[in-house]
C-alpha cells in the first residue's frame, strides 16, 4: 500500500506542476455552469433541484475525462519513462492503480467545486439534498469508469491524441448504448432481450437510476466492475508491451 500511496502522491502532485490544472478546472467549471444555465435553463426550470445539471454530465466526462487519461500512461511511453518507472520497487498494479487514482481525485476536486450550485438550490428552494449527494456519488463514480477506459487505451499507445480519440470512441459506445434515441432507433431490429443487455452493460442507465436517488447494489456493482476491468485491462496491455 506504500507503494500506491507514493504513486498516487507523485502523480496527483503533478497536476499542479503547470498551469495546466487550474485551467482544466477553470474550462471544466465553466463549461458545466454553461450547460446548466444556458442550454439546459436552469433558472427559467423553477425548480429547486439539480437534476439538469447533472444530466450533462455523461457528456462533459465523455471529453473531459479522455483529456486527462490520455496523458496517464502515453506521456510516459513517448518521452521513453515507462521502462525507468517500471523498473522502480513498484508493482505493476500499484502503477496502474496509483495513476488512475490521482486521476479520479483530480476530477473529483473538479465536481467537488461545483458546490455553488448545490448552495444555489438550498437558497432558491428546499431541494432534496439526499437526491442531489447520490446524484455527485453518480457522477463520480462514472467518472471513474472514464476514467478507467482511458487509462487502459492510453497504455496502448505514446500518442496522446490517438488515446484521447480511442477513449472518447469507447466511451461514447458505452453511454450512448443506454440512450433513449439509440434504443429507440434500434428496438424495431432487436428484441427486448437484446436491449436489457445493451441496457446492462451501458453506463446511462445505472447513472440515472442513482441520480434517482435510488442507490441499488447492482448499480454500485456495475461501476466498481467497469473500473476494475478496463485497470486489469491496461496492467495486461503494459505487461505485455514491457515483455515485447
Amino acid at each position: 500500500m506504500g507503494a500506491l500511496y507514493t504513486v498516487a502522491k507523485r502523480e496527483f502532485a503533478g497536476y499542479f506542476a503547470t498551469p495546466i490544472a487550474a485551467i482544466f478546472l477553470v474550462i471544466f467549471l465553466a463549461v458545466s455552469a454553461a450547460f446548466t444555465f444556458f442550454v439546459g435553463y436552469f433558472l427559467e426550470r423553477g425548480n429547486a433541484d439539480l437534476q439538469v445539471f447533472f444530466n450533462f454530465h455523461p457528456w462533459l466526462y465523455l471529453f473531459f475525462a479522455p483529456a486527462l487519461s490520455m496523458r496517464l500512461w502515453a506521456e510516459e511511453r513517448r518521452q521513453g519513462t515507462i521502462e525507468l518507472f517500471l523498473t522502480l520497487p513498484i508493482p505493476l498494479w500499484a502503477a496502474v492503480l496509483g495513476k488512475f487514482l490521482a486521476a479520479w481525485l483530480f476530477l473529483g476536486l473538479a465536481l467537488s467545486l461545483t458546490f455553488p450550485m448545490w448552495m444555489t438550490v438550498n437558497i432558491l428552494g428546499q431541494p432534496d439534498n439526499g437526491v442531489i449527494l447520490a446524484s455527485y456519488l453518480a457522477s463520480f463514480l462514472m467518472a471513474g469508469g472514464y476514467l478507467a477506459i482511458g487509462s487502459c487505451l492510453s497504455a496502448a499507445t505514446k500518442n496522446q491524441v490517438i488515446a484521447f480519440v480511442l477513449t472518447v470512441t469507447v466511451a461514447f459506445i458505452f453511454t450512448a448504448g443506454g440512450a433513449g434515441f439509440l434504443t429507440d432507433l434500434i428496438s424495431e431490429f432487436v428484441g427486448k432481450a437484446v436491449l436489457d443487455t445493451i441496457a446492462d452493460i451501458s453506463i446511462l442507465p445505472h447513472f440515472n437510476q442513482i441520480v434517482k436517488g435510488v442507490i441499488a447494489f447492482k448499480d454500485l456493482v456495475y461501476f466498481i466492475a467497469l473500473i476494475a476491468a478496463w485497470l486489469l485491462a491496461a496492467m495486461a496491455v503494459i505487461d505485455y508491451k514491457k515483455a515485447g
